[in-house]
């Protein structure tokens, strides 16, 4: 079996900067379906903080870093339950394809930090 691993930690004062200075910078890092829940959720500095943490720790669990897809393409969703899971679209969605990987996210915060851990795995064919 194929494993991979990423992990990448987000302060989130740092993420509340971001969206009370750059008008753009939500409209770059979050997919539609996305914005729709955290609009629906207050917009809660700590939760875009852990979507955009587990976003890096997808690009490091692929192994390319954040280029070859848009950070759009890579949605954190939350079943009815609140488990998040990674909804693919775009260069993002041809990415994991192509490396034939599925992947499992877990996030968690403080008052101060965000964190997501995304493991990425590949079964062996035989």
């Amino acid at each position: 079996m194929d494993i991979r691993v990423g992990v990448d930690l987000v302060e989130i004062d740092r993420m509340q900067h971001a969206i009370e200075t750059n008008e753009r910078f939500l409209q770059r890092v979050l997919g539609d379906r996305e914005r729709e829940y955290y609009e629906a959720h207050g917009m809660r500095a700590e939760s875009i903080a852990a979507a955009f943490a587990a976003k890096e720790a997808f690009s490091k669990a692929m192994g390319t870093g954040i280029s070859g897809f848009s950070l759009g393409d890579v949605q954190v969703i939350h079943d009815e339950l609140g488990c998040p899971h990674y909804e693919f679209s775009g260069r993002a969605a041809s990415l994991v394809a192509e490396a034939g990987l599925q992947f499992s996210l877990s996030l968690t915060h403080t008052k101060t930090t965000a964190a997501a851990v995304a493991v990425a795995f590949k079964e062996d064919s035989h």
